[in-house]
């Protein structure tokens, strides 16, 4: 019933008030109980009560759609209820008016605000002059009233203003962050897959002269666009409104690690705890593994991950000269026959250092002692999943 009610255009609804108050008007019972501005004698209904009735209180229906001639039709509905001395509980619509007014009025508010001022001194000039005894400080105390009823209008809207400047925020707030997370997962699956089969293209070339080796290569470069193909159809589902998964789901360090062996890169992995899916460290792993391939392919590399009741530890080092990996462009030898040149943005060890900062871990990537480089982290074992 209330979602049928809510369902209702804003006229009709606002419309059932304006006929509310009419109805209360005309119960013989309530005659000359109303709103009682100058203390006129009250005056028996007759045909134009029924009229001023109907002025003061249906316009409501349009309080929210046209605030300005809702309040202007109410307030000389008003006007001729108190003037003539009708008293109908039907005044209690002006006070609404103003709040609505005050509520939903895009422009003019001042204006409006200044034009109801100046109208309500003749009218209380008029009804001086029909014999009021409210006198100044009546007149004064029935003006703070109708004040304190637009105050309230407009604190409503201030209200819903700050309401939908904060829904706005948090909806570009969220866009954000889901963009940023599309670019890390879009950055892990990618460049991990295409790396290794730059560096697998890359060897083939020198092994025209070893057809099995060359087919050996060739081969890996196809199950690597395979595994590349799966990955990404996997993020475009994910990235889908109608699919359920939370994240993108990933494999086990050991295929990461022997996939990566198969791109040329020797390999020492030890793992230590029970293994489980967890996606940061599967990240770390593949990031440090994928940087590797990039800027030292060829070289020894260990990956080691220790999991304990609390933490999770994660070191990637490969050994070499001192290999700090800049923002810009790197070349470094390995590949046989010749250097391979690989670009860097710097965007996945950022990535990786914003994931496991926002878990609660520590994560350290740069030049080690004695060469090469080494990735170290500490993710909370309860949350790296």
């Amino acid at each position: 019933m209330i979602d049928h009610w809510r369902r209702l255009d804003v006229t009709v609804r606002d419309l059932a008030l304006g006929l509310l108050l009419a109805g209360l008007a005309l119960i013989p019972a309530l005659g000359g109980h109303g709103t009682q501005v100058g203390d006129l004698p009250t005056r028996p209904m007759d045909a134009l009560g029924f009229v001023v009735i109907a002025v003061e209180c249906l316009p409501l229906a349009v309080r929210r759609r046209w605030p300005a001639a809702c309040l202007a039709l109410v307030s000389l509905g008003f006007a001729v209820d108190q003037l003539w001395g009708y008293h109908t509980v039907s005044g209690t619509a002006l006070p609404i008016a103003l709040l609505s007014a005050a509520a939903h009025l895009g422009r003019f508010r001042w204006t409006t605000v200044a034009v109801a001022s100046a109208a309500y001194v003749p009218l209380a000039f008029a009804l001086a002059r029909r014999g009021s005894t409210e006198g100044v400080t009546g007149f004064v105390t029935f003006y703070l009233a109708l004040a304190l009823a637009w105050g309230i209008g407009a604190w409503l809207r201030q209200t819903r203003a700050a309401e939908a400047e904060h829904r706005r925020f948090v909806a570009e707030s969220t866009r954000t962050a889901e963009r940023t997370r599309i670019a890390r997962e879009l950055h892990d699956v990618v460049t991990h897959h295409v790396t290794a089969m730059v560096v697998q293209t890359e060897a083939a070339r020198y092994l025209t002269a070893a057809p099995e080796r060359l087919d050996q290569a060739l081969t890996a470069v196809t199950d690597t666009g395979r595994l590349a193909i799966a990955d990404l159809r996997q993020l475009l589902d994910l990235l889908n409104p109608d699919h359920g998964a939370e994240r993108l789901p990933v494999g086990s360090l050991r295929t990461l690690v022997e996939q990566t062996r198969r791109s040329g890169q020797p390999i020492e992995f030890t793992e230590a705890g029970t293994p489980v899916a967890d996606d940061v460290v599967y990240r770390v792993v593949q990031e440090a593994l994928t940087n590797a391939l990039k800027h030292a392919h060829g070289r020894h590399t260990e990956v080691r991950v220790r999991r304990g009741d609390v933490d999770t530890f994660v070191e990637v080092a490969t050994d070499g000269p001192k290999l700090s990996v800049p923002a810009g462009s790197v070349e470094n030898g390995g590949a046989p026959g010749g250097p391979v040149s690989l670009r860097g943005s710097g965007r996945g060890l950022a990535g990786l250092r914003e994931r496991v900062s926002a878990l609660g871990g520590e994560f350290t990537a740069g030049d080690r002692d004695g060469g090469g480089f080494v990735v170290r982290a500490r993710i909370p074992a309860e949350r790296s999943s």
